[in-house]
């Protein structure tokens, strides 16, 4: 911003009171302005009051055109030596400030030079850093590129397990749907994992309630116990059957077993609900059935016995309680031939029995008369025929015995 004349000595008097923080002066520069000239005192001054100003420096230009008309009338009517003088100072100052000027200049080489070397030796020990740091990237390439190989030979093992896991996923999908079976998962939290499309029998389940709590869910089972049943399996690690109703009316026989993941952790619950409403229905029905054939058979005044397959007494009704004076617990779960102090080990009855096992055979009026330690001696005639047990498991053997002790002479062998 200063003019042409003012620049250099400005800039030497600014370096020199930063340098020395004193105030510096030249005096007499004569500036060109507007076609004509100007002479003018430069001062440069640091500024240490007030406090806030510290650190500033003042530069003053001081008009002296006046003093200098002065001197130069003065000088027209003095001789022309007193001229020369003036010239002469005029030069001495001006050699005197160039002299200055060098000698700051100077110093201010040797100071470029020094801050030049010492550059200089952090640019060796950057470009040295450099050189180090270019060393280890190439490195780190090399690393990089060997990494990125292993990264595309997992990615493509990745690639290739997704795919398997999603084909794992497909056939536990179709599996889970193809079973008909409601299946709830539940993790350690009670909060729905997963479900199969039959669970929305069991409650009213959405796709949004993944993740929900269990007990959130408007159930239609007829059960008040599932947390406590679900919290004792994670507890336990001991699975549980029950069997629950719901409020339409069907049975289904609900399993709650550990949820292990891989490395057997538990981690939850699976709930599975057979469907049973038709074999309770079946057994409601053999139920009356049964009770039914029981009332019958409590009418009877004929003693009957039931045996199984290895002809130990299932049951017997009331008229063979009374006829042989045992009672139930002497009588039922105990091997025909053993009850009573072996009062029925009769050989002939045993061979009449295994036939009746074997060969489906049926007997009527079969004679037998035997010795009773209670009740005495006693003529009877026995009818036996194989029935089917209810389940369809094993065989039974019904036994009807008619007391003939009275009544004569009577003789008939099996038929």
């Amino acid at each position: 911003m200063a003019r042409e004349d003012l620049r250099l000595e400005l800039g030497v008097l600014i370096r020199k009171v930063v340098n020395d923080n004193k105030k510096s002066t030249t005096k007499g520069l004569r500036v060109k302005t507007n076609g004509s000239e100007q002479v003018v005192n430069l001062t440069v001054s640091p500024l240490e009051d007030p406090e806030m100003m510290r650190g500033l420096i003042l530069v003053q230009f001081e008009d002296v055109e006046t003093f200098a008309l002065e001197a130069q009338s003065s000088k027209k009517k003095s001789k022309s030596v007193s001229r020369l003088e003036a010239i002469n100072s005029e030069l001495e100052g001006e050699l005197k400030s160039a002299k200055e000027q060098i000698q700051i200049v100077v110093e201010e080489m040797e100071t470029s030079q020094e801050e030049l070397k010492s550059t200089n030796e952090e640019l060796q020990s950057i470009n040295e850093e450099m050189q180090s740091t270019n060393e280890e990237l190439i490195t780190s390439k090399e690393e990089l590129q060997s990494l990125n190989e292993e990264l595309i030979t997992l990615n493509s093992e990745l690639q290739s397990k997704n795919e398997e896991l999603s084909e794992v996923n497909n056939d536990m999908k179709n599996l889970l749907d193809s079973m008909q079976i409601p299946t709830i998962f539940l993790d350690k939290n009670l909060k729905i994992r997963r479900f199969t499309p039959y669970a929305t029998k069991i409650a009213s389940f959405i796709q949004s309630d993944v993740g929900r709590p269990i007990t959130d869910i408007a159930s239609n089972l007829e059960y008040e116990s599932l947390v406590r049943d679900v919290t004792d399996v994670q507890r336990t690690l001991v699975f549980k059957e029950n069997e629950v109703r719901t409020r339409d009316g069907a049975w289904y026989l609900m399993r709650i077993i550990p949820y292990r993941t891989a490395n057997s952790t538990i981690d939850g619950v699976v709930m599975t609900f057979s469907d049973i409403t038709d074999f309770k229905k079946v057994q409601e029905l053999m139920a009356e059935r049964t009770e039914y054939a029981e009332s019958i058979i409590r009418t009877i005044r004929e003693p009957l016995v039931v045996l199984n397959g290895d002809l130990r007494v299932v049951s017997a009704n009331s008229s063979f309680y009374r006829m042989f004076q045992v009672t139930r617990k002497e009588v039922e779960g105990q091997i025909l031939y053993d009850m009573g102090n072996r009062q029925w080990d009769i050989p002939d009855l045993q061979n009449l029995l295994d036939d009746v096992l074997l060969e489906n055979t049926q007997v009527e009026d079969f004679l037998v008369e035997h010795e009773f330690p209670r009740i005495g001696r006693k003529r009877m005639l026995l009818n036996a025929r194989r029935i089917e047990h209810e389940n369809g498991h094993g065989q039974l053997i019904l036994v009807a015995i008619e007391d003939i002790t009275n009544d004569g002479i009577y003789e008939k062998g099996p038929s």
